[in-house]
């Protein structure tokens, strides 16, 4: 497969910092592991659950999704009483500043696509990242993405809403690596057919693990424990202490972030020292906890990474997209033409950028 062995391809790498080629599409669906039992709803371990996919021509003339759309059922008026809680808006008032590409069940596009499993954050939803997924997804990639039941501000299973739950933290840091590993295997067995949208849609020896805040602490997990998993991008936060070290990894951190603190921050480098394989430290001087996320688009002045003082919402997303589309080209593709791009601080004023223990360009791969 072609993560075993780079390869240089014979066109030059797409633009990182632009969209790719596909338009997006996003469906949500309900994955249920009867092997589990939820700690919290003492029910199968249900995972309300999005995935963003390139979809075909005709979905450039779609309209895109809206931020209500992602409640399955419907907003109602506790889903409102949570986000006025959260976000100091209801929903139909996110509608109005709310954007992304996705166009709701458009037709998945032909072609094979590597596979990124995303974990959201502590109190934070499947949709929270839609500027990261539009960008991959266009460059060709499959994102899926589930509410960690109990962990999310907020799931709907069966009509019922089921809010963020603070005595379920700890549960959810064990429950999190297994509903990553359960995701892959789900989305790997639609790809052998179980699902005829997907069927032979997925490159199933080239997955990542992507994730931020408690979502990187997960990726960190679970790239110790499953092998599946090719490549790890661990967004604001680490795992305390990690086996695999040789995993190629992208991990990211906002020098003023508030939530994880200083002390988070040092873990972050940490992780990024003791690696023996592809690392690329990603770190914003400007940027904080939420520069990682959605929270541009719907607070303005949300703090800890959104508004004055903090690197604008334009930068920070072309930053961390461009990379992360690197990365992946590189890492899950196998595309040596990304590699000048990832050895290069293309924004030296907003960004520190340390990579090392890159793959060896021969002379041939630079021109």
């Amino acid at each position: 497969m072609i993560h075993h062995t780079l390869v240089l391809l014979t066109a030059a790498a797409l633009d990182p910092t632009r969209p790719g080629p596909y338009p997006v599409g996003v469906t949500t669906t309900v994955f249920v592991d009867h092997g589990r039992t939820d700690k919290f709803t003492s029910q199968p371990r249900t995972l309300v659950t999005d995935i963003w996919y390139p979809a075909t021509d005709d979905a450039r003339a779609l309209p895109k999704g809206r931020y209500s759309d992602f409640f399955p059922g419907g907003v109602t008026p506790e889903i409102d009483q949570i986000l006025l809680k959260t976000h100091q808006k209801t929903a139909a008032e996110i509608d109005q500043v709310f954007w992304n590409e996705g166009v709701r069940d458009a037709r998945v596009r032909p072609g094979r696509y590597p596979l990124i499993v995303f974990s959201h954050g502590n109190g934070g939803t499947r949709f929270q990242n839609t500027f990261w997924y539009d960008h991959l997804v266009s460059h060709g990639y499959i994102i899926v993405s589930a509410d960690h039941t109990a962990n999310a501000r907020h799931t709907v299973i069966d009509g019922k809403v089921i809010p963020y739950q603070t005595s379920q933290r700890l549960n959810s840091a064990d429950d999190r690596v297994r509903d990553m590993i359960f995701l892959l295997n789900e989305m790997l067995r639609w790809n052998r057919g179980a699902d005829s949208r997907f069927a032979g849609r997925i490159e199933g020896e080239a997955v990542a693990a992507a994730g931020m805040s408690f979502g990187g602490f997960t990726v960190v997990q679970v790239a110790d424990v499953e092998p599946r998993f090719k490549a790890a991008i661990p967004m604001a936060a680490v795992a305390f202490t990690n086996t695999n070290v040789t995993v190629p990894t992208l991990p990211m951190l906002g020098a003023k972030d508030r939530t994880i603190g200083a002390r988070g921050n040092e873990l972050i480098r940490a992780y990024w020292e003791k690696h023996q394989g592809p690392a690329y430290l990603l770190e914003l001087p400007n940027g904080g906890h939420y520069s990682f996320t959605d929270m541009f688009k719907i607070n303005k002045n949300f703090g800890d990474g959104v508004g004055e003082g903090f690197t604008p919402m334009e930068d920070i997303y072309k930053i961390i997209n461009a990379y992360s589309t690197a990365f992946c080209g590189v890492y899950l593709k196998g595309d040596r033409g990304y590699l000048p791009y990832l050895e290069k601080n293309h924004w030296p004023d907003m960004l520190t950028w340390k990579p090392k223990n890159e793959p060896r360009m021969n002379a041939n791969a630079r021109e």
